[in-house]
């Protein structure tokens, strides 16, 4: 249930940073109602909204598009993932993209050489 895994999250972190639901809803320029129903699960926030919230809470956006099945969740944090989320540089949208490409060109790979695998054991 991704939904309500994205808002317990949120909820969890904003009782973290001990901030109420009114002053995060501010911060990220959401209405208090908006906000609510995402904690409860009943809306899905775009990657837009989980991006001004994840700014709100000061906490990584990619972490809120793992809980809202935006992103995939990484195994371990890799050269090349790290370095773009550690690039201050880029927004938190460009890591995204840049992360979700980089995935599907792993992912892509993965897939081809599960294929190509089974024709070169036949091949012996």
């Amino acid at each position: 249930m991704v939904l309500r895994d994205v808002g317990d999250y949120i909820r969890e972190q904003r009782h973290a940073a001990q901030v109420s639901l009114r002053q995060l809803a501010k911060a990220a320029g959401v209405s208090n109602p908006y906000l609510s129903q995402v904690e409860r699960g009943l809306r899905k926030p775009s990657a837009e909204i989980l991006q001004q919230i994840a700014k709100a809470l000061r906490i990584s956006a990619e972490q809120l598009y793992v809980h809202a099945g935006i992103l995939d969740e990484r195994a371990g944090d890799d050269t090349v993932t790290g370095a773009l989320l550690a690039d201050a540089g880029l927004t938190e949208r460009q890591k995204q993209v840049l992360l979700e490409i980089y995935e599907s060109f792993r992912r892509e790979n993965a897939a081809r050489a599960a294929v190509e695998e089974p024709d070169d054991a036949s091949a012996s």
